[in-house]
């Protein structure tokens, strides 16, 4: 596999604010496919074409990007970037499927699958390069993954082929019956000179294409690596992301968002009790990051419970309201 560059220095930078704003505006709520291809876009400056089940996600002037992304829920805290250098498969490359009968031999199918597949490709190049001004057409998948905390998120782009069924072999696999699980059959298609499953076909519950991808080395150059919420930052200091509107809000409070007048605030806020403030979303075009000790930050996250960094800092905002002005930092 070869990774291709997806930005610019300067606009991997954008993408990790918008990110961060992004994930602070949901306060816990899912990651929708409508979210990642708002941040694309305004971090690339191109426009937005709203996302779609039937159409690539992004077709710009030549650019073609399908989006296909995957929440990791495997990690159990651990950091997202172990599971580079593995392969993962992906729930559907695409539902525009259909295979006549499942008794052939399975070679047969895997060429009408591929075949097919293949065809969806070439519609969707062509579409692209009749909007593009040179008659030219880039044609990527953009692999987003995440873990469940939307701490952590990894970006990477690769070419996009059609699939040529003289490289691959393809094997039934069927799955007997167990309790109310009913029997399933489905097209496993490997690599012929790896031997590395490429893609898994269900015949099942709608039939659809599940690739397998292969995630590169952490230290690939075309990985981005993004860190959107309690961003360690050296050994003793933790960057929160949140809302432009927040931050704005805990600096008329307690003058200042430095480290050391956020830390203390912290603390003396943590002697007066927990704040039972209901997550509030706020609206953010980039997030801001507010720095605090890993100290207090530790005190932070055992004295309030919250589904991310904007609801803490809210939740110490509402703490420091009630306090006692003698009290107030």
């Amino acid at each position: 596999m070869t990774t291709l560059p997806a930005f610019t220095s300067q606009e991997a930078r954008r993408a990790k604010l918008l990110l961060a704003a992004k994930v602070a505006s949901m306060m816990g709520r899912k990651l929708e496919e409508d979210d990642w291809q708002e941040v694309y876009c305004e971090a690339k400056g191109i426009p937005q074409t709203g996302w779609s089940n039937l159409h690539i996600d992004v077709n710009h002037d030549g650019l073609g990007v399908e989006f296909k992304m995957l929440r990791v829920s495997q990690l159990r805290g651990r950091p997202i970037k172990e599971i580079c250098g593995t392969s993962r498969m992906h729930p559907a490359a695409t539902r525009s499927i259909r295979i006549e009968d499942i008794d052939l031999p399975p070679e047969d199918v895997m060429a009408d699958v591929l075949t097919q597949y293949s065809e969806l490709i070439r519609e969707r190049t062509e579409r692209v390069k009749s909007d593009s001004s040179d008659g030219r057409a880039d044609m990527r998948t953009g692999w987003l993954l995440w873990e469940p905390e939307l701490q952590e998120f990894l970006y990477f782009e690769e070419r996009m082929e059609r699939p040529n069924p003289e490289k691959f072999f393809a094997e039934w696999n069927e799955t007997p019956a167990r309790g109310i699980r009913k029997a399933s059959k489905s097209l496993w298609i490997f690599d012929r000179v790896t031997g590395s499953k490429r893609f898994s076909v269900t015949t099942s519950a709608g039939i659809k294409i599940q690739p397998y991808f292969d995630v590169p080395p952490p230290n690939d150059p075309n990985v981005n690596y993004f860190r959107v919420q309690s961003e360690p930052l050296g050994e003793d200091t933790i960057v929160l992301w949140v809302s432009e509107s927040t931050a704005a809000l805990l600096r008329e409070v307690i003058g200042s968002t430095d480290r050391q007048a956020v830390s203390d605030a912290v603390s003396i806020a943590s002697d007066f009790g927990a704040s039972d403030v209901s997550a509030e979303s706020s609206s953010s075009s980039f997030a801001v990051p507010i720095h605090i000790s890993k100290e207090a930050f530790d005190v932070l996250i055992s004295t309030w419970d919250a589904v991310n960094d904007e609801h803490l800092i809210q939740k110490l905002i509402d703490a420091l309201k009630s306090i006692p002005d003698s009290c107030s930092p």
